[in-house]
């Protein structure tokens, strides 16, 4: 029996870490479906995957994922992670800042068989935009 662990440790390890965007095609479902409020139009498959993550090596380039902790059940995993980078291409339309960031979330899959078939993702983007300096909170709105 696979440890689904392992597989979706691969994901991070690989896919987020090693830029290893190829990865993909072995770790997701050909019909994989990302859940990312961020980036909700992603086509299905490692396709989608390989599309998300190139927008983030754009935007934060060195950005590392660590896994900080695993919750297991059935055919479900969740990652509980911490994502840090420096902002040195464009993000969300958005100019590079320069700026390092660090924010933490979590990454829930569900899989079928040894592939992960769904994926949702739940980060901290408000904290990351405000750490890059692109948000600010308590700036009255414009009347």
């Amino acid at each position: 029996m696979t440890d689904l662990r392992a597989v979706a440790q691969r994901y991070a390890d690989e896919v987020w870490n090693a830029k290893n965007l190829e990865a993909a095609d072995e770790l997701f479902t050909a019909d994989h479906v990302y859940h990312d409020p961020l980036i909700p139009d992603l086509p299905p498959g490692p396709e989608g995957v390989k599309q998300r993550r190139g927008a983030f090596m754009m935007a934060m380039s060195d950005a590392v994922v660590t896994v900080n902790r695993w919750i297991m059940e059935g055919d479900l995993a969740a990652a509980m992670w911490t994502y840090s980078g420096t902002n040195d291409g464009e993000m969300m339309g958005m100019p590079a800042t320069g700026k390092r960031a660090e924010i933490e979330g979590v990454h829930v899959f569900r899989f079928e068989g040894e592939r992960i078939a769904e994926s949702w993702v739940f980060g901290d983007t408000l904290g990351l935009l405000q750490q890059l300096g692109l948000v600010q909170l308590g700036v009255p709105a414009a009347s």
